[in-house]
């Protein structure tokens, strides 16, 4: 018997019906909106950066589109970005064996995120987490059938996520530890001395460590990104790096991250999870990054100088306002804000959720707490990623609506 055009079948849930398109999507789309129908609008919700590719990575996306580099492209990525990539982590992060074979061009960062946990992961798999955490971070665990453990950070302690924290947390099924440093949304960067910590735990109970470093170049003087995968032994290949060309170089339309690996495990995986969805990263944009990794990196050195500037100026603005305790970022364009209920009352909203929505309405974009994880309800992200005008007009709006 057939069923008729009317009938549904009786199914389990689907893993994305577990998975929302996020708050911060949401409270984009109205500003956008509003922007649209003229309204003069404050875009502290999302993280995407102002500025433009520098030239010569610009130049280089021109010259390979006109001479024809449009086709199809190796799985993995085109081997001069893949080379230039091994080259770049050998030097800068310290990741002294790697070569090309070890490179896996991704479609930004988030995409690498997705075939990771996808290759690492079965399901019921736990991975620790620190909490609060970009909400896309829990999707893709999700998505692969994981699980995520929360560990919770304390402004107490700069919300470094500490290592006896994650050992507690660690049960049978645990499989990997997720890192994020420089962290979104919090700002807090990881010292050489707390990731050898973790590395330690790791090993201790032979688990993976994936560690996201989209944001290496946006650290603020006088701290430094130490990545985790320096640390580790010469024979270890538990430690999955994972970077991006969107907040170093303002790629992020352009949609190319990539991830480092050395376990023969994922090397044979990802290649299969590349060719099933997306059968290679744009052509040209692969060209555009290498460029990008080749060429001068001044213009990453002049955004980060702007982003301090930025930092600086909606920090100020957040200082001294009743409730509200702003956390000084280390590095990102984020600004963690916890509140005290006692806000609720004086602006006359229910909660976190409620304020957030309250300031799209006003034009003024936001993130709740709740939007990250589950232990910080009573906090509201910032970010200071558009351009500085911008960020000076709209701080003096922020602070006047928060007042």
């Amino acid at each position: 018997m057939t069923r008729s055009a009317e009938q549904s079948p009786v199914t389990a849930p689907h893993p994305l019906d577990f998975v929302s398109l996020g708050k911060i999507v949401q409270i984009r789309e109205r500003l956008m909106t509003a922007q649209a129908n003229g309204k003069a609008v404050f875009r502290f919700e999302s993280g995407d950066p102002s500025f433009s590719p520098p030239a010569h990575v610009a130049e280089a996306l021109v010259a390979a589109t006109y001479a024809g580099k449009t086709h199809y492209i190796p799985n993995n990525g085109i081997p001069e970005l893949r080379a230039a990539l091994a080259e770049k982590a050998r030097v800068k992060n310290g990741l002294t064996t790697v070569t090309s074979d070890d490179v896996f061009v991704t479609n930004g960062a988030m995409h690498a995120l997705n075939v990771t946990f996808g290759a690492l992961l079965m399901p019921g798999d736990e991975v620790i987490i620190p909490d609060p955490m970009w909400t896309e971070v829990a999707e893709n665990i999700r998505l692969a059938g994981g699980v995520t453990i929360g560990v919770k950070l304390s402004a107490e302690e700069d919300f470094a996520y500490r290592a006896a924290d994650i050992e507690a947390a660690i049960t049978p099924k645990t499989t990997a530890i997720f890192i994020n440093t420089p962290q979104n949304p919090t700002g807090a960067l990881l010292s050489r001395e707390e990731l050898q910590a973790i590395y330690d735990v790791a090993r201790r109970h032979n688990l993976w460590i994936v560690s996201d470093e989209a944001y290496e170049d946006l650290v603020f003087e006088p701290h430094q990104h130490v990545s985790i995968g320096s640390l580790a032994e010469a024979n270890d290949h538990r430690v999955i790096s994972i970077f991006s060309f969107s907040k170093s170089h303002a790629m992020s339309g352009l949609r190319t991250g990539y991830v480092i690996t050395r376990a023969e495990l994922l090397k044979d995986r990802l290649p299969k999870l590349l060719r099933c969805t997306i059968n290679g990263v744009n052509s040209v944009a692969q060209w555009a990054a290498l460029a990008a990794v080749t060429g001068s990196q001044a213009s990453t050195a002049m955004m980060r100088n702007e982003y301090r500037v930025r930092r600086d100026i909606m920090i100020a603005a957040l200082t001294g306002i009743p409730g509200v305790r702003p956390f000084t970022p280390k590095g990102t364009f984020f600004v963690w804000v916890e509140l005290d209920p006692s806000v609720y009352d004086r602006l006359e909203v229910a909660d976190a959720d409620a304020l957030s929505s309250s300031l799209a309405a006003d034009g003024i974009g936001s993130a709740p707490g709740d939007a990250f994880g589950t232990f910080y309800p009573d906090a509201i992200r910032f970010s200071f990623s558009c351009d500085t005008t911008m960020v000076r007009e709209g701080s003096i709006k922020l602070r006047e609506a928060l007042l």
